[in-house]
């Protein structure tokens, strides 16, 4: 317990130290949602089918704090220990480079969890913010999200090269998906064309899931949703894994 904790703290602190993953996982959804609330409010508008523009927003930026740690925090953390001989040093001693990686795992989750609660507070203090979805619905849907865009980022560092090919997939992919999934902008104001565009981002489906769940729905309408996530978690994490056993950790 006492290596358990100790390699925890030191993680943590390594986290809350790197200014970008730090910031757009606490501060930035939160100004955001302080900034669109400011505009628009939140009142209930047939726009989103009888919602308040917080009430689908919450859920949504809940996606981007997902592919805050999930494309950037967890993955580049990864490959820089491992371009810099960290993980080589680790297997040298009684902690060994496999624990490490677990515990940074459950660091991003931790601070993804994290992320969402300090959003609910604004939202709960600044708008009132309330959701129909059963706790258990929303639980499955997050862990399933959480799961399905680590794996993404996970795959990234398994066939990039170096920490430079790492930080061009994972930067690409986060911009990509956070303008072009609904995670910033409600998909209601997107075109067809950017509409379609969206259909092949892995985020798209945990906007989906996520707002659907927060506001009620049952997951058996989002089995769709639910079977790309599942299908893009497993499908990575194989390929990582496999990619991984070939890669020289040295």
């Amino acid at each position: 317990m006492t290596k358990i904790y100790h390699t925890f703290m030191i993680e943590m602190k390594l986290y809350t130290r790197d200014f970008f993953s730090f910031f757009f996982t606490f501060a930035f959804p939160s100004l955001l949602l302080l900034l669109y609330g400011s505009i628009y409010g939140n009142e209930p508008t047939v726009y989103f089918d009888g919602y308040g523009t917080i009430d689908v927003s919450i859920p949504a930026y809940c996606a981007m704090i997902i592919g805050v740690t999930g494309l950037m925090a967890f993955p580049l953390t990864l490959a820089h220990y491992k371009e810099h001989q960290i993980y080589k040093r680790l297997d040298a001693t009684p902690v060994g480079k496999g624990f490490v990686i677990w515990i940074q795992t459950a660091v991003n989750i931790i601070m993804t969890l994290l992320g969402f609660l300090l959003l609910f507070i604004v939202g709960k203090l600044a708008y009132d913010v309330e959701y129909e979805g059963e706790l258990w619905a929303i639980s499955i849907a997050i862990l399933l999200s959480i799961a399905a865009i680590f794996s993404i980022g996970f795959l990234f560092t398994s066939i990039a090269r170096d920490s430079k090919m790492t930080n061009l997939l994972c930067y690409l992919s986060y911009f990509l998906m956070l303008f072009l999934s609904g995670a910033t902008m409600p998909k209601e104001m997107f075109s067809d064309t950017l509409l379609s565009i969206s259909k092949f981002l892995p985020l798209t489906y945990v906007v989906d899931l996520l707002q659907g769940t927060f506001n009620g729905e049952a997951l058996h309408e989002y089995n769709f949703e639910i079977g790309m996530l599942a299908g893009i978690c497993l499908l990575c994490s194989l390929m990582g894994a496999i990619f991984y056993k070939r890669k020289n950790w040295a």
